[in-house]
């Protein structure tokens, strides 16, 4: 007889012989028992996960007849009755599986539809399973789109899809959607374990292992590459045959380049690369086991102990001594790099350089052990100035009446000078206005008055203070020079002291900033303001009123109050309009005050409306102090010039 392949000999014929779908079969299981049935499913996942298994085993459960023939809807169909065994054959008359990648257009979806209106032959439903629905044409999915939503009570749709998104959502708002997850590759391993066994293949756990991983999640081609592997093998599973069929790369070789970049060692990592050109193994499966091993090391690097080592697994004895030899720091980096140099092999034109770029680019990034740490970045606290000596210039005579104004000595070379570690606080400086000859030399200004420098000095300029001294007899100002304009007296606090101009960076203007520079609404809260907030709040909550109403309650100011008459001031006289003020009327009086509104037209300075404008604004001003207040923000905006952007800060 012919060979029948391991996907479809053990294609499960039941809910219990499924595997990996939990979440699917205990709601169909249920539903089955409780008869609680929709009448519509759509199943979604990736290829080989088993939609179309899913499907089969539920109309065998909705039309199974029991071995006796008497049995009813089930969520273990007997699998020997004539339904069962018909379904599982592909001969049930009232079974109709659609292939819409191949019937896809409005005819082949309205020729299923009119056997819709036909009663079951053979069993208790008709069930329509119509797989990748997702290929269906819009006049296609137009056309079923009634017959889905109400169809007759024998009647069951089974949809399936491996791209939902694709379905349009008014066929999506009609069906019970269940999402079957790709396998984890130990289920798979287990299964095929189970498989293997029963076939009496004889098989090392490492193939196994290679091969769930390479089946991504899908038990059929899983299933399809061990049958595979059997005949590759010669009815063998073997790690070193396995590997060679896949194409895999020996973790031997990751292990050895994990451990040359670990170590620095850029000559190793260059001659395994080149062994891996030598023996054809792929680059792209060098990486994406280096990333396989990279993440293990990361798990290991975070759990510590409590990772417990998998002793059926030969590699992780050699896992846990990289995780041990590789920094965590070093580790992520190198799972990034590995997981984005993938993309870059098909760029370049030697996928085996690319692959040696990649490796060697941690290299280029890993810190060297001993070497000078990095420089800092430059702040305004730490940045080194240069600073010239200034040179001496001999004291005014005190026969002078006044000051004039002399030629500046040429300086000598600037001196770069070491700055303190430490900022020292500059003496208070006031610079005096320049005294012309035919004027009186002003007065000292008091030395202990401190006055802002001169904001046209440009960032950089070195200026010199000097002082004369105590002596009457001498000058009475002080001088300051700069290379680029003429002496100017100045007084100062202390003799021979620099002012170093510094650029100083400062923030664009807040939102705070510019909240508080605006000219803010006057708000002069009252005992009648009060008591209008208050009823007007309770208006607004209610929903008593709205629109233009509510409008006219929180824009307007309670002046007086009568025992049958309020008065209100309004600011626009737009909102003073008479069924406004009549629709207002009405919903104070069903809130228990019985009164007549008169409105004038005036300045308002206590209305709802600015009482919830001052909340919201104290509310958002608060929220920008705690963000910029932050210890981060501070230092993202001193090292880095960031910014907050205007807006972005709500607070909650």
């Amino acid at each position: 007889m012919s060979y029948l392949v391991l996907a479809r000999k053990y294609r499960p014929r039941n809910f219990t012989e499924m595997v990996g779908q939990d979440h699917v079969v205990q709601a169909l299981t249920n539903a089955l028992t409780t008869q609680r049935l929709h009448h519509a499913y759509l199943f979604t996942g990736t290829r080989g996960v088993g939609k179309t298994t899913v499907s089969r085993i539920l109309a065998k459960s909705l039309n199974c007849q029991g071995v006796d023939g008497n049995g009813g809807i089930t969520a273990t169909p007997c699998g020997v009755c004539q339904a069962c065994s018909d379904i599982d054959s592909g001969r049930f008359v009232d079974y109709t599986e659609l292939d819409a990648a191949s019937n896809r257009g409005v005819d082949e979806v309205q020729a299923l539809l009119e056997q819709a209106v036909y009663k079951p032959v053979q069993g208790r439903f008709k069930v329509f399973m119509i797989d990748e629905v997702h290929m269906l044409t819009n006049t296609a999915f137009n056309a079923m789109l009634k017959t889905l939503e109400e169809p007759p009570e024998y009647l069951k749709f089974v949809l399936a899809t491996t791209d939902p998104q694709k379905v349009p959502v008014t066929v999506l708002s009609r069906c019970l959607q269940f999402n079957l997850r790709p396998m984890a590759p130990e289920t798979i391993r287990e299964h095929l374990t189970k498989v293997l066994e029963v076939e009496q293949v004889s098989s090392e756990v490492q193939a196994l292992r290679l091969l769930a991983r390479a089946a991504r999640g899908s038990m059929r081609d899983a299933l399809s590459l061990t049958d595979q592997a059997i005949a590759f093998g010669s009815g063998q599973l073997q790690e070193a045959t396995v590997r060679q069929m896949l194409g895999s790369v020996d973790r031997s070789y990751v292990f050895r380049l994990i451990e040359a970049l670990a170590l620095g060692d850029g000559k190793t990592v260059v001659e395994t690369s080149e062994a891996l050109r030598h023996n054809g193994l792929s680059a792209a499966s060098t990486l994406e086991e280096m990333s396989t091993v990279l993440q293990r090391m990361a798990v290991l690097q975070a759990m510590g102990a409590a990772a417990a080592a998998d002793d059926s697994d030969p590699e992780a004895a050699d896992t846990a001594r990289l995780a041990g030899l590789l920094p965590a720091d070093e580790t992520q980096l190198l799972y990034s790099i590995c997981l984005h140099g993938r993309a870059d092999l098909g760029l370049a034109p030697d996928e085996y350089a690319a692959l040696t770029m990649v490796l060697l680019r941690l290299l280029a990034f890993k810190p060297q052990t001993g070497a000078a740490p990095l420089a800092e970045k430059k702040t305004l606290t730490d940045a080194p100035a240069p600073v010239r000596t200034p040179p001496p210039v001999a004291p005014v005579a005190a026969a002078a009446p006044v000051p004039v104004a002399r030629p500046v000595v040429a300086a000598p070379a600037p001196v770069v000078a070491p700055v303190p570690a430490a900022p020292v606080p500059a003496p208070a400086v006031v610079r005096a206005p320049v005294v012309q000859p035919w004027e009186d030399a002003p007065a000292a200004p008091d030395p202990t008055v401190a006055v802002q420098e001169p904001a046209d000095i440009p960032p950089g300029q070195v200026l010199t203070v000097r002082d004369s001294g105590p002596d009457e007899d001498e000058e009475p100002a002080d001088l300051y020079e700069d290379e680029n304009r003429p002496l100017a007296p100045v007084v100062s606090a202390q003799a021979a002291t620099k002012v170093v101009a510094v650029p100083v960076r400062t923030q664009a203007e807040s939102r705070s900033d510019a909240v508080a520079t605006q000219a803010p609404q006057v708000l002069l809260p009252t005992e009648e303001g009060d008591f209008w907030h208050a009823t007007v709040q309770q208006l607004i909550q209610s929903e008593a009123i709205t629109a233009m109403v509510r409008e006219l309650a929180l824009q307007s100011q309670l002046i007086a109050r009568d025992t049958d008459q309020w008065l209100l001031r309004l600011e626009r006289e737009s909102l003073n309009q008479p069924a406004t003020r009549d629709r207002l009327t009405a919903a104070l009086a069903a809130a228990g005050f019985p009164v007549k509104l008169a409105v004038e037209v005036g300045r308002v300075t206590d209305s709802p409306g600015r009482r919830n404008a001052a909340a919201s604004a104290e509310k958002q001003l608060a929220a920008e102090k705690i963000i910029s207040d932050h210890p981060f923000v501070q230092s993202m905006v001193q090292h880095f010039g960031a910014k907050i952007v205007p807006g972005s800060i709500r607070p909650l």
